[in-house]
């Protein structure tokens, strides 16, 4: 049995097709099961969420492998971004071995460090260290940003681009090499297959295997916008902004609308650190994935 956390979240809605594709039986920690949509009646259902560490050692009870996604970019109403990406994913690994899990799967960040200038990057890097140093056997995947066609990310540049000019915050300046949802996915596959065969050799014959996920291109951010734009067909003028101002704006915004605000600071902040890897596409590469561009994906070139 493998329980999967952040099931309905761009990755892992995508990996759980290709988990249930191969016959893996599934059970999905979820707070509402109708967001698996059809695919809820294809799986185990474990409601809980990371902030009810009784309800995920529920979850645990038979499981060989966690595959954890589950975390948040945004503080929200139930925890903040320290207790959902940081402390929760550190008791459901000490959870995971009370209960002899095997196998635990789970997703940082490039660049992820306990001195990083973001919350989230700072909270992924302790996560990580905890499942480093726990007794099984784990799979750390650091990806840069991971997007596909209409996630949410994509939508609000859809949604900024039908304004008479394209706001960017910062300079623009920052670099990244995105990879798409479905190499993603591809990977995680791949690598659970090596793990769980040890073949000598193979990339995922470690005890503590861990995978820089990177698309094929280094991208600033203004190109990334700019390549979402010409799969729009828009042209428009890029105005950016001073970071001063994008974060006293989006702070207030958060403030009045509280969890319904369209964007936070920590969020935008996340599109002004650099995350690439110098590896490259080299490690998805092993894993036999060769990521697609951006562009191609999109339709844009």
């Amino acid at each position: 049995m493998l329980l999967l956390t952040g099931a309905t979240g761009l990755v892992g809605s995508t990996l759980l097709g290709r988990l249930l594709a191969e016959g893996t039986p599934v059970r999905c920690l979820v707070r509402d099961p109708r967001r698996l949509g059809a695919q809820r009646v294809r799986v185990q259902i474990a409601l809980g969420d990371l902030t009810d560490p009784p309800s995920f050692r529920n979850a645990l009870r038979g499981v060989e492998t966690v595959v954890h996604l589950a975390a948040s970019i945004r503080d929200q109403p139930r925890g903040s971004i320290e207790e959902l990406c940081g402390i929760a994913t550190w008791r459901m690994v000490e959870a995971a071995q009370r209960q002899g899990v095997e196998r635990f799967v789970f997703f940082s960040a490039l660049g992820a460090s306990n001195h990083h200038r973001t919350r989230c990057l700072r909270a992924k890097a302790l996560a990580e260290q905890a499942v480093r140093e726990a007794d099984l056997h784990s799979i750390v995947f650091a990806p840069s940003i991971v997007y596909a066609p209409r996630d949410p990310w994509l939508t609000l540049l859809e949604r900024l681009a039908l304004l008479p000019v394209m706001p960017v915050s910062g300079n623009g300046r920052a670099l990244y090499q995105p990879i798409w949802a479905e190499d993603v996915a591809e990977c995680v596959i791949a690598a659970l297959r090596a793990q769980a065969t040890g073949v000598p050799g193979s990339p995922g014959d470690a005890r503590h295997a861990r995978y820089e996920l990177a698309g094929p291109e280094t991208l600033s951010h203004t190109d990334i916008v700019r390549t979402v734009l010409r799969s729009l067909h828009r042209r428009r003028l890029l105005m950016h902004l001073p970071t001063p101002l994008v974060s006293r704006s989006l702070r207030l915004l958060e403030t009045i609308a509280g969890p319904r605000a369209f964007a936070t600071w920590d969020e935008a902040e996340l599109m002004e650190v650099a995350m690439t890897s110098a590896r490259g596409t080299a490690d998805a590469e092993a894993l036999g994935v060769h990521p697609q561009r951006m562009a191609a994906v999109l339709g844009s070139g």
